[in-house]
This record gives structure tokens, sequence and C-alpha cells, in this order.
């Protein structure tokens, strides 16, 4: 069986978490001054700014994926 897309992002979002994650821990034991924490620090900010626009993605894919079983528009004609 094939995973849906939204499956392929929840995946991606957790493998950006771990590194996120494993960046955090090893700024923390990096001296503040030096140029690698100033890497790690960039790095981070990159992986929340891709978290924020993988979250994006999944939730429009799964507002997709209810208008297209169309209980959307059903909800739409019943209220």
């Amino acid at each position: 069986m094939r995973k849906s897309s939204s499956g392929h992002t929840a995946q991606v979002i957790e493998r950006v978490l771990e590194l996120s994650a494993d960046a955090q821990i090893t700024r923390r034991r990096t001296p503040k001054d030096s140029p690698a924490f100033h890497s790690l620090k960039g790095a981070i900010a990159a992986y929340g700014k891709t978290l924020a626009l993988l979250v994006a993605l999944q939730q429009r894919e799964e507002f997709y994926a209810v208008l297209a079983q169309g209980e959307f528009l059903s909800a739409l004609w019943l209220s």
C-alpha cells in the first residue's frame, strides 16, 4: 500500500525535528563565542523555518483531502 503525500510530509517533519534537536544539543556544548556556535544557531533557525513550511504544506494537503472527500461541502449544505 502506498503512503499518502501527507504521510511522507510527516516523515520529513520528524526527521527535521531530529536534526534540529541534535543541533540544539551540540550547540549547548559549544562555546558561545565560537564560529561553530553561530553556525549551529543559523542551522537551528533554518530548521525552524523548514518546519513551519512543512507543517503548512501538511495542513494544506489535509484540507484538500477533506475537500476531495466532499465532507466540507456536505457540512456547508447542512448548516
